[in-house]
């Protein structure tokens, strides 16, 4: 999400897979629409709709909300460097805009208890001392902050733990410390110049592949099974695969989008990232529509495909029709004004 930037500033493989991130967390979201009632229907997991809800698990639960994290990171990134360049303050512009974030998360909350955008704000904070680092620097960081999350979740799931030892585990196993590890992920790889030169980089990103690839596969069978087995530690399972798994997906994307043939047939979806502010909003809206014109008391994973699928194409339409008159979303241009102030503002226009 990064409404400051012009047209022709714009990274058009980002925005595909902001769109594409946007319509992974769907899956995960829609679900979360309807509440369930303790003592009231329950969704359907039998036949078809267990095998959909393990693949979910597989390929979507928790990794693209990292994906959306990771380019969180880059847009802060984009967004400071400009604002620099501009001669800007770019922390203090920065925290202004995850103030404004806040606000709109927590305003979202009560229009849907699974908005992520206040964490987001809360979390985004811990960036801002990272903008001046070194990349070495920050290599450091990120590799130790991933190590000590893999290691709390595997003590998680075969350590004898007391309640002080739990609690720790829990603190450094969170999904939290998950979404800042991709914040930082992705600034990480803005400040060292891979966004937007892919091409010069795609050796590294192969090698990333190949030493991915084993873990994303070796997960995918593991939450499969665990999931078969109804096992108590799921989450922990799929928690511990979201870093390789994510890295796998976006090192994937990034290399099938530089095909400029690929890119330009996915550029609607790049029209959906295009205004990922607006559009995340509006999928709680769409989606409690359609559940309540169905008239479904549970979503089952079945219904949570269709549904998921419907509200992606109406904002693919509505997101095409919408710049064919206008440069930003609207959300976009709101969360721009409350960054920036009325002045600054026309000025940039």
């Amino acid at each position: 999400m990064n409404p400051s930037v012009t047209q022709k500033e714009r990274i058009l493989s980002l925005d595909i897979i902001r769109g594409l991130a946007l319509f992974g967390i769907l899956f995960i979201n829609v679900g979360a629409y309807q509440v369930i009632i303790e003592g009231g229907p329950m969704p359907d997991y039998s036949g078809i709709n267990g095998v959909i809800d393990s693949l979910i698990d597989i390929f979507i639960e928790k990794k693209f909300f990292s994906i959306f994290s990771f380019l969180f990171g880059v847009g802060f990134y984009i967004f400071a460097s400009r604002a620099e360049a501009r001669g800007d303050k770019p922390k203090r512009r920065f925290a202004r805009r995850l103030v404004a974030l806040l606000i709109i998360g927590i305003i979202h909350i009560f229009l849907f208890w699974g908005s992520i955008l206040a964490i987001y704000a809360v979390i985004g904070f811990l960036l801002l001392p990272f903008y001046s680092a070194k990349i070495s620097t920050i290599c450091k960081w990120l590799f130790t902050i991933i190590t000590l999350h893999i290691l709390a979740i595997l003590g998680q799931l075969y350590m004898p733990t007391n309640s002080i030892m739990a609690t720790i585990l829990g603190l450094l196993g969170n999904d939290a410390i998950a979404i800042f590890i991709m914040f930082l992920s992705g600034f990480l790889v803005a400040k060292a110049g891979w966004v937007g030169h892919i091409g010069a980089h795609i050796q590294q990103i192969k090698w990333l592949l190949l030493v991915t690839g084993p873990f994303f596969i070796g997960f995918s069978l593991w939450i499969w099974f665990a999931s078969q087995a109804d096992d108590q530690q799921l989450q922990s399972i799929i928690g511990l695969g979201v870093v390789p798994t994510t890295y796998f997906y976006l090192a994937c994307l990034f290399t099938i989008l530089e095909n400029r043939q690929i890119e330009k047939i996915f550029q609607p979806i790049g029209r959906v990232g295009q205004m990922a502010f607006t559009n995340y909003l509006a999928q709680s809206f769409i989606g409690m529509a359609i559940i309540s014109i169905m008239g479904l008391e549970v979503v089952s994973p079945s219904d949570i495909v269709v549904i998921a699928s419907i509200i992606f194409i109406i904002q693919i339409i509505f997101s095409m029709i919408w710049f064919k008159f206008f440069s930003i979303g609207p959300f976009e241009k709101l969360w721009r004004y409350m960054t920036y102030g009325k002045k600054i503002v026309k000025k940039q226009s």
